[in-house]
């Protein structure tokens, strides 16, 4: 067995399981949020019973739409706050962030535990060795009652990269252009190991930007493997070398249009957006701080600066990273998921282009079909809204020439 399989086994209770198997798992965590929240809501009451698994294993956190835009909105945050009090879950509703990386702080899962969540970017916990499955609010509301799931087990391949990084290419690159080799359904109701010596040496913010993103390329669990354990037996092993990678960007309608970012320079911009679950944590907006110190954004772009979570954003704060960002003309918005969801707080009108950090660019995502989002990494983001179009990392300040530059 591979170390899915190995931690599938235990929580199904198995000496063995291989994939094709159906087995019914023990859940140690399940969240949602206040778009699927509270349609597994109703789909809970609807089984007709009084309490939940364990109220301590459930969890709903609102940052799809939060402060509420519309009235339609507030009421979903109702409906959960109403759950909250008569069921005992808890409930983050002050805008503490966005659900993956509030349950990253607040809700540590040892090693192989298994997490689901209705939200198709569950898989962001794979970064720290969680086994999380994205699910629809119907089997959210039955593992709400039973604190089990039932699955298929998924057939397993591995990435391997081995070497370093060059210059001016970072973690998102690295997904970006996965995503683009394999395209956005490679790996479809598959389970994807991230392997090899990059792999094993990235930080933990780096872990989940990649991790968050392997549902892009169609994957059901994506999981960073135990360097102490063996990999086991997969479908396929995918090796590359990590110096081949290049700074990347994914280009409209989908995250699997990868180019080199090189070929889109001079492709005006009107926004960007600096955040999300996918690269909205402090070393990404250290990242941007370093290009926007003493720099202005450039005249006709609107620059969005979104923490993952109240604790990031307090960071901020006391790192000085948000006077930077002011001052270069920059807009900081509270914790939460931002125009990512395409619900508010800077929407893009027909005709507007878009660099972000976020991790879907489909028509219409982010406001107008029209409007257009291109994906790339914090310091290529930053370095654009200098520039006003799209530009590789290194145009506007030398790759290099960052390290001295500010004192936190």
């Amino acid at each position: 067995m591979n170390q899915i399989e190995r931690y599938l086994a235990a929580a199904a209770g198995k000496d063995e399981v291989h994939a094709g198997d159906d087995i019914t798992v023990k859940v140690d965590l399940a969240i949602a949020h206040d778009i699927t929240g509270p349609m597994a809501v109703e789909q809970f009451k609807k089984i007709g019973i009084s309490q939940v698994f364990d109220n301590q294993k459930v969890v709903f956190v609102l940052d799809h739409i939060i402060p509420a835009a519309t009235v339609e909105a507030k009421v979903l945050h109702n409906v959960l706050r109403e759950f909250s009090r008569e069921y005992g879950v808890k409930l983050y509703d002050k805008g503490e962030g966005v659900i993956h990386q509030v349950i990253a702080e607040k809700h540590p899962l040892k090693r192989g535990s298994i997490l689901i969540g209705a939200d198709s970017h569950t898989c962001t916990a794979g970064a720290y060795r969680v086994l999380a499955i994205p699910v629809g609010a119907t089997e959210l509301a039955a593992t709400m009652a039973t604190g089990t799931l039932d699955l298929e087990v998924p057939e397993v391949c591995e990435i391997c990269i081995e070497g370093q990084l060059q210059p001016g290419v970072y973690a998102k690159d690295v997904i970006l252009h996965l995503i683009g080799y394999f395209g956005t359904a490679g790996f479809t109701d598959q389970g994807v190991i991230y392997t090899g010596s990059l792999m094993e040496h990235l930080t933990m913010d780096d872990k989940m930007t990649i991790s968050n993103m392997g549902i892009e390329m169609g994957s059901m669990i994506s999981y960073f493997s135990d360097p102490a354990q063996p990999v086991g037996t997969v479908k396929e092993v995918y090796t590359f070398q990590a110096e081949d990678i290049p700074a990347s960007v994914a280009c409209p309608p989908n995250p699997g249009i990868v180019v080199k970012a090189e070929d889109l320079s001079a492709t005006k911009i009107s926004q960007v957006v600096i955040g999300s679950c996918t690269n909205g944590r402090l070393s990404d907006m250290l990242a941007a701080a370093e290009v926007l110190k003493g720099r202005k954004v450039a005249e006709g772009v609107t620059l969005l600066i979104i923490p993952a979570s109240v604790d990031i954003a307090q960071q901020m704060e006391d790192q000085g990273l948000n006077r930077i960002f002011r001052e270069a003309g920059g807009m900081i918005t509270s914790p939460g998921c931002g125009p990512c969801f395409g619900a508010h707080m800077g929407l893009l009108a027909a005709g507007d282009v878009a660099v972000s950090t976020t991790n879907r660019n489909f028509p219409g995502r982010m406001g107008h079909r029209e409007g257009k989002v291109y994906l790339a990494s914090p310091r290529l983001a930053a370095e654009s809204a200098v520039a006003g179009t799209i530009v590789p990392p290194g145009s506007v300040v030398p790759l290099g020439g960052l390290a001295n530059e500010l004192e936190f």
